[in-house]
């Protein structure tokens, strides 16, 4: 197809969020909005550019004291009658407008649109964020190219409704299972019911106080809840066997092997399997290009409440931010939308922040 992201496109944020939304873009069908981002950056000489996968990566080689990560991914959420983008006021409509579309145009922009940034910067495009971690293109970067992601600060551009939000929360799935002792249900007092001894782990999580904890001046809510129960064999049999799904998430000053053994305390009585674990991520507010990054801003960071990429940055020791134009509260709603004025105001403070002395 000929490439919608021509130079008039790239030179207006607001415009290049709209043509990269008209590009589907469904996790694993990266290849062509991958193809158009990896046209356009391949001629510009002031970058040196590479592909894995669907992940494009481009680079600035001034000679800077330090660089600089701008990261957005180009996979989305299925569509939701909510293909292609729409505008109605000061909104733009569509999947992908607020996560993270709209965060991919401000990289996409200043790649093409600043030569001369005062660090040298690295920009990622990356597929499979939002499906299992081993598509996801940072995972797979990590481990083929390591070198692509060496850097002093990186910022996610996730959308954060253009506040700063520092780190982000840890994220684990364990599963806590019950027993009992299968009976027909026309003399259930020959068995036990493993369904109903799902209670006691049920009270102890309705029960459970989540911490409030504050890092570096940034306040991380935890959480710890019921999100799927599996349990029954007919509906004439006593179950001998039922799971409880539990999701927790914890704060970034809790390592996994710390938010593991603090959910296996909390269920010492019962089987409990871990399925899912991930760390969190610091602040990362000490790093030079991040101080200068919030005085761009000029507002106070608050703490990132999910899990995000950013993540992947801190386990490389790489201090990392979140800071997007869209809304997370509508990222995988069907009126998912964006505001137009918050795409110029971050893009702006973006510039502000890459182009001063």
């Amino acid at each position: 197809m000929k490439n919608p992201l021509t130079p008039e496109v790239l030179a207006d944020p607001v415009a290049l969020t709209r043509a990269l939304v008209d590009i589907e873009s469904v996790s694993r069908n990266e290849r062509a909005i991958a193809d158009c981002v990896e046209d356009v950056l391949r001629v510009e000489p002031h970058l040196t550019t590479y592909r894995h996968g669907n992940t494009v990566m481009a680079r600035t080689s001034l000679g800077r004291d330090q660089r600089v990560v701008l990261a957005g991914h180009l996979d989305t959420v299925p569509i939701n009658n909510n293909f292609p983008a729409t505008v109605r006021g000061d909104l733009m409509y569509g999947c992908g407008t607020s996560d993270m579309k709209s965060g991919v145009a401000y990289a996409l922009h200043l790649a093409v649109t600043l030569a001369e940034p005062r660090y040298d910067v690295t920009y990622f495009f990356y597929e499979a964020e939002e499906i299992e971690s081993t598509y996801n293109g940072l995972f797979l970067v990590s481990e083929a190219h390591p070198e692509w992601l060496a850097a002093d600060f990186a910022l996610l551009l996730e959308p954060t409704y253009g506040i700063v939000e520092a780190g982000c929360q840890g994220t684990m799935r364990a599963t806590v299972t019950t027993s009992g002792v299968r009976a027909h249900s026309a003399r259930s007092w020959r068995g036990v019911n493993a369904i109903h001894a799902t209670g006691e782990v049920l009270r102890r999580l309705e029960a459970y106080e989540a911490r409030r904890v504050t890092v570096d001046g940034c306040e991380y809510r935890e959480g710890m809840n019921a999100v799927r129960i599996n349990g029954g064999v007919a509906g004439n049999v006593v179950p001998d066997r039922c799971t409880v799904e539990v999701n927790y998430r914890f704060a970034p000053d809790r390592t996994p092997e710390q938010a593991e053994a603090h959910v296996r305390e909390l269920f010492a009585d019962f089987e409990v399997a871990i399925t899912d674990l991930a760390p969190g991520a610091m602040p990362g507010l000490e790093a030079a290009p991040a101080q200068e990054f919030l005085a761009a801003v000029g507002t106070a960071p608050i703490g990132k409440l999910g899990w995000t990429d950013v993540a992947r940055f801190a386990a490389l020791g790489t201090p990392a931010l979140n800071f997007g134009p869209g809304d997370p509260n509508f990222a995988h709603h069907p009126d998912e939308h964006v505001e137009i004025g918050k795409i110029r105001d971050g893009a702006a403070v973006l510039r502000r922040w890459l182009s001063a002395a």
